[in-house]
């Protein structure tokens, strides 16, 4: 595209051909169904309801579903299909905070958004809805988990020093767990979720209202799914600021819940918990990449392929994980305690 500046995003998904900022000043994205170059964990599908159904994004937009589901959105100004039958969709240009300059309080403003719109009756259902995103995608990750064992790996440097010997019990523990906290999902009570709800997905206005972008993978989820994501990763790509381990994540948990009251949900504020916890099995892949990463001495920056500084990488995702493995030994416990 002439005279337009790419924006970060993530150029392994196949659905996405570009997304560009024009001279207009909109954003232009561009859905497509025909690349072939992408990794086979990224691949698309021409099946509306898998998790990564190529035209999805185009269909939220047209449909006007965030406005249905009370959630803020860029504007679609346009959507037009191309002569090669791809879709282009023009954005307005949203301005605000975003990505890693998001503070606690704005984080757990969307937390209260996501609840608020989640603990809405009832709320709306399309056939392009996607189903079991959260075993599909986390499953074929292609993570080498015997590295799980790997003394060698477990000794670099880098790893013994942002991952103690508990964190890495933990982390095999939760690895462990990974079928029955899965399961744990599937039996909790359905809403719809956005399904890649993290900074880099977020801008809040100055007016402080939080509006939500990339719309790929929206679907079928269970209530605390989208929080319980929200949290874990706001830590894995960008430096670990102060304050952000101890307080992101019950600031979450309470925006969250706040939500879900203000909407009027009278489930059972346990089973919330409950999603927002037994998620975190969606980063059981993310240790092995990191043995693997360290081991390689490999350490790219999302979006750009820009190396970065590995030691201030791992120690946000030491931070990140640390949560992810206390969330799930505090899933299994909550679940027992509920009798699932």
């Amino acid at each position: 595209m002439a005279d337009a500046l790419q924006l970060p995003h993530n150029r392994n998904n196949a659905v996405t051909r570009g997304v560009w900022r024009g001279a207009d000043g909109l954003v232009h994205k561009v859905l497509t169904s025909r690349r072939t170059d992408a990794p086979a964990q990224w691949a698309s599908s021409t099946e509306p309801w898998h998790w990564n159904y190529w035209r999805r994004e185009a269909d939220v937009y047209e449909s006007r579903l965030p406005e249905r589901l009370g959630l803020g959105a860029p504007a679609l100004l346009a959507s037009r299909t191309l002569p090669d039958g791809d879709v282009e969709l023009v954005l307005a240009d949203v301005a605000g905070t975003h990505g890693g300059d998001l503070s606690i309080a704005d984080i757990a403003a969307v937390a209260f958004s996501l609840g608020r719109s989640q603990g809405a009756d009832p709320l709306p259902s399309e056939p392009w809805f996607s189903r079991g995103f959260l075993a599909d995608y986390s499953t074929t990750r292609p993570a080498d988990f015997a590295l799980l064992q790997d003394e060698k790996a477990w000794a670099l440097p880098l790893i013994a020093k942002h991952f103690p010997p508990d964190l890495r019990a933990a982390l095999v523990r939760m690895h462990r767990n990974r079928d029955r906290l899965l399961d744990l999902m599937l039996r909790l009570p359905r809403t719809v979720c956005h399904l890649d709800v993290w900074p880099n997905n977020v801008i809040r206005r100055a007016d402080g209202e939080v509006v939500l972008l990339d719309w790929a993978f929206l679907g079928d989820g269970a209530v605390g799914e989208d929080a319980g994501n929200l949290v874990p990763d706001s830590f894995f790509d960008w430096p670990l600021r102060p304050g952000f381990a101890e307080h992101l994540p019950e600031a979450v948990t309470e925006a969250y819940l706040a939500g879900l009251d203000a909407a009027g949900w009278r489930g059972d504020r346990r089973l919330a918990v409950l999603g927002m916890r037994a998620a975190a099995v969606k980063y059981d892949w993310l240790m092995p990449w990191c043995l693997k990463a360290a081991m390689a001495d490999e350490h790219r920056a999302y979006g750009s392929g820009e190396r970065v500084d590995p030691d201030v990488r791992y120690q946000a995702r030491a931070a990140g994980l640390a949560i992810c493995a206390r969330w799930a030994d505090e899933a299994m416990e909550l679940a027992e305690s509920l009798g699932l």
